[in-house]
């Protein structure tokens, strides 16, 4: 089994910095989970690289990319 990877992340509306755990299989996936400081709602995308790196981008809800 995959072990999870633990990041430092800053949250997109407070700028607080949060250390949350990547789980492989979540790899190519996009997910919401709450901040824990501001509690606003943060949109994660995970993503592998050809290496296995797991790396994540954080962005609030009413950002377009």
């Amino acid at each position: 089994m995959p072990s999870l990877k633990q990041q430092v992340i800053h949250c997109p509306y407070c700028g607080e910095a949060i250390e949350v755990l990547l789980d492989p299989q979540e790899s190519g996936q996009q997910y919401i989970e709450d901040c824990q400081v501001c509690c606003r709602p943060i949109v994660f995308n995970i993503t592998e690289d050809l290496d296995g790196d797991l790396s994540v981008f954080v962005h609030d809800e009413n950002d377009a990319y």
